[in-house]
């Protein structure tokens, strides 16, 4: 398979770099239609840090923030394993729901080896979480105790709001108003929120392969400077984004672009 990978990696890089851009083109829409949780107009929403905004700060750098949600689980040590093969760093935006568990303490790794923690949720659930700000800073706070014993919290202040901060998911459970309230109690209690501007697609309906995976993240990349790339670390992803993760880093390589961790951007917003 990985042989096939990289083949199929080397004939996919040569036909981007041909400029196919109507196949891309339709490629992009079609993997935007089968894949909600990465649509188009969530990413156009995304206000807080914006690719374009960073991409003019730095005067043009080429950096990519490989970022990962929902773990850890089972394929969390795989994909450390590659992060550290390579020599590169990540952020994990964690969660803590009963079947991460037993997975936490692979967070003491992340930190030993220097990668950053970050706060996603701890129960990952929607209709509990969305359902006030009560509840939803109850539940982040559940997930400050239950990784505690593997990070320094006060290292910890970075957040990503589960299905991101563009109130398409939140508003089905909280109101129209939920997220903007959410942002503000964010910012009075010392945290920031990042978004996306690049999805692997590998949380999506239709059981992506690792080649869908990768090419996933190269057409998303297209004409960025800077790239937020959201990826997920879960059990589900074992074949398909950790598979594909040393060419999805291979790649942001040989494209110039360097690696970066979340927290790089405190100072600059």
């Amino acid at each position: 398979m990985k042989d096939s990978l990289k083949r199929k990696r080397r004939l996919w890089v040569l036909a981007w770099c041909a400029g196919c851009a109507a196949a891309a083109s339709a490629m992009l829409w079609a993997a935007q239609r089968s894949a909600p949780v990465c649509r188009q107009s969530d990413l156009e929403a995304t206000t807080f840090v914006s690719a374009q905004a960073l991409a003019e700060e730095e005067n043009g750098e080429k950096r990519v923030f490989l970022t990962f949600d929902d773990g850890p689980s089972t394929t969390t040590e795989t994909v450390l394993d590659v992060l550290k093969e390579k020599g590169v760093p990540a952020t994990f935006f964690v969660v803590a729901a009963e079947n991460n568990r037993d997975h936490l303490p692979l967070i003491r790794r992340a930190v030993e080896e220097g990668h950053q923690i970050a706060l996603h949720s701890c129960t990952h659930s929607y209709k509990t979480i969305y359902a006030s700000s009560t509840a939803f800073w109850a539940d982040i706070k559940e997930l400050r105790q239950q990784i505690s014993p593997y990070v320094d919290l006060e290292t910890v202040h970075w957040l990503r709001f589960p299905g991101g901060s563009t109130n398409t998911v939140s508003r089905k459970y909280g109101g129209s108003s939920i997220m903007k309230s959410l942002v503000a109690q964010a910012g009075e209690k010392g945290y920031r929120y990042v978004d996306w501007n690049v999805c692997a697609e590998d949380a999506a309906g239709g059981h992506p392969s690792a080649e869908d995976v990768f090419r996933n993240v190269v057409k998303g990349a297209e004409g960025k400077t800077v790239c937020v790339v959201l990826m997920h670390d879960t059990k589900a992803t074992r074949k398909t984004t950790a598979a594909a993760l040393p060419d999805i880093i291979d790649w942001f390589k040989e494209q110039g672009y360097r690696f970066c961790r979340i927290d790089e951007l405190d100072r600059q917003v």
